[in-house]
């Protein structure tokens, strides 16, 4: 790692004395240990990221390989992120290693040791992010990361990938008014969640600009699986005035509305239009097939790893943030509503 300001880098000894701890202390900090008390190993990083660091002998060279982190697997993203990232890795000779962090939105510990006894060129991280110091343990050791649409706001130091959320909202809800609902719904992802947040905004956004005020009764928050999408839209379904439309928040919660309509003894389009948000796979072969937005994963994860490659070679980023544009997929899951 070279000095910031153009200086040498310190040697460990140097970086020790400034951070006033021993040698020992500074070797664990720069090769990834875990027995570091976290405001030690703050400080000492610190100092490596404002002097840099020299290293005595010559590093071993980094693995060919990608590592691709998951907050989970058991669902059919992961399928459609793969595919971007081995494309690029495939051009580049590189492997992929897959984890996955059994939902949690950040990895737990022991998860950055993994990482570093593997030496991957970089990491991608999908839905997820990393904690500040694990952060700074890649960058120490010199391992660059990209997130792929986190759940929270990335840092301005962290570079990431993202699809456009809002004007996603923005189209799906339109779609349908265009149609001639006015009793939209929506259901969206977890609170916490950036994407479900900004989709909601493009919700409400169209429905301002139409004129339509938003109920709130018809505003419901899911988590973004089946079972949850059956379960709002069942309540839903189940108002005095209910919604003739719902714009759900991705396509597992649409799904969950297909089978809350058929519990309800209604019909898709006939008696309720459903619009999605992803345009994976699935999407095409419910009955009838869904109108979706489509969320281009597959390019979100090509960019990513294209980003990756390209900051493990010392390269600098255009930018730090891209932004992948979204796309209202019309198929036969939204009508006019009856009488219209």
């Amino acid at each position: 790692m070279t000095s910031p300001h153009g200086r040498e880098p310190l040697t460990i000894a140097q970086i020790a004395e400034r951070a006033g701890v021993s040698v020992a202390t500074v070797s664990k900090v720069v090769n990834g240990r875990t027995d570091v008390a976290p405001r030690t190993r703050a400080l000492v990083e610190g100092v490596i990221r404002r002097h840099g660091y020299r290293r005595q002998k010559k590093a071993a060279d980094p693995a060919a390989l990608l590592e691709l982190v998951f907050h989970e697997v058991n669902s059919v993203y992961p399928f459609s992120v793969f595919e971007g990232v081995h494309r690029v890795a495939r051009e580049h000779r590189l492997g992929v290693v897959l984890s996955e962090l059994q939902g949690r939105h950040t990895p737990g510990r022991g998860w950055v040791e993994d990482v570093l006894a593997r030496r991957p060129i970089g990491v991608i991280a999908v839905f997820s992010g990393l904690t500040d110091e694990q952060s700074g343990q890649l960058r120490t050791r010199g391992i660059p990361f990209v997130l792929v649409d986190p759940s929270g706001e990335p840092g301005h130091d962290s570079p990431s990938v993202g699809a456009n959320n809002w004007n996603g909202g923005l189209a799906a809800t339109r779609h349908l008014l265009q149609l001639g609902h006015r009793r939209v719904a929506v259901i969206t992802g977890p609170e916490h969640a950036l994407s479900s947040r900004a989709r909601l905004d493009g919700y409400r956004a169209a429905m301002d600009m139409a004129g339509v005020p938003v109920d709130p009764e018809l505003v419901r928050v899911g988590d973004f699986r089946i079972g949850s999408g059956r379960e709002r839209a069942g309540e839903l379904l189940r108002l005095p005035d209910p919604p003739t439309a719902v714009f759900a928040c991705n396509d597992a919660l649409a799904l969950g509305a297909y089978q809350a309509a058929d519990d309800a003894g209604l019909r898709v389009p006939d008696d309720l239009s459903v619009v999605g948000f992803d345009d994976l796979d699935p999407a095409r072969w419910t009955i009838p097939p869904l109108t979706t937005i489509r969320h281009p994963l597959t390019e979100m994860a090509a960019a990513a790893a294209a980003m990756v490659v390209s900051l493990s070679r010392g390269e600098s980023l255009p930018r730090n943030r891209v932004e992948l544009a979204t796309e209202l997929v019309v198929r036969g899951s939204t009508a006019p509503p009856r009488g219209a």
